[in-house]
């Protein structure tokens, strides 16, 4: 059970860092649909309370909708962050293996998002010398890959047994700015590219509710100074699945 927690929990040590760029990532959706009629419904908060909200429906047995919205606003004193995002979302899904215990799902998507930023400097009497303020609004397409097993290992806690399962997704998403303004002024939009690996963990505590961990990587295709790739996804949730094949 340690080796299979081992490399997520590697990634999220070497990229979890502060606010740095204007591109704040949300938990991808990974619903595990089956069959047709199934709903997957996810809430997801990072430790910077980043939180992430995710639905997905099988409107049949092999095509799946989506919607995602994260939502975050942290005040300091010297830097305060506030973002929002919503995308949707449609694709692919099937089912294999010899217990079609096995699922692979193909998504493509929209959205559109915001980022505010507030940096404060302060004198050598901590009064207040300087305020800077970004505010960009930009448009998210994305294409995303699922892979996840419903194939179970035990992790026994307090005398009880919780079935575990994992899964793997690959994210490419790309932003282009539709305003920057900083201090009120109008300033040259910035666009990029971003490859995100991501690893997720659930334990079913029931047929229906399971706790998922959720870790990932970002990496920026260019070099920018503000939509970088300088945020990355740590987070802890619940995820429900109804009308799904039975386990």
């Amino acid at each position: 059970m340690i080796k299979n927690f081992r490399l997520p929990l590697f990634i999220a040590v070497i990229f979890m860092s502060s606010c740095s760029s204007m591109y704040m990532p949300n938990v991808p959706n990974t619903p595990m649909l089956s069959q047709k009629g199934e709903f997957s419904g996810g809430l997801h908060i990072s430790p910077r309370l980043n939180t992430s909200i995710n639905g997905a429906y099988a409107v049949s047995n092999h095509i799946g909708v989506l919607f995602s919205g994260s939502y975050m606003n942290r005040e300091r004193e010297s830097k305060d962050y506030r973002h929002k995002l919503v995308e949707i979302g449609g694709g692919w899904f099937d089912t294999f293996g010899p217990d079609d215990n096995r699922i692979i799902e193909v998504y493509v998507g929209y959205g559109g998002g915001r980022t505010d930023r507030t940096f404060r400097t302060f004198d050598d009497n901590g009064a207040l010398s300087h305020t800077d303020i970004e505010e960009v609004t930009y448009n998210k397409t994305f294409l995303q890959v699922n892979y996840s097993s419903k194939k179970n290992n035990n992790l026994r806690l307090f005398g009880k047994n919780y079935p575990l399962n994992y899964g793997t997704a690959l994210r490419i998403s790309s932003l282009d700015m539709k305003t920057f303004m900083r201090n009120s002024m109008g300033q040259p939009r910035e666009s990029n590219t971003f490859i995100e690996p991501i690893f997720f963990t659930r334990m079913r505590l029931s047929d229906i509710v399971q706790l998922q961990y959720t870790t990932s990587g970002t990496f920026g295709l260019n070099s920018r100074k503000y939509m970088n790739a300088g945020n990355s996804i740590f987070t802890l949730g619940a995820v429900i699945n109804l009308n799904g094949k039975s386990k």
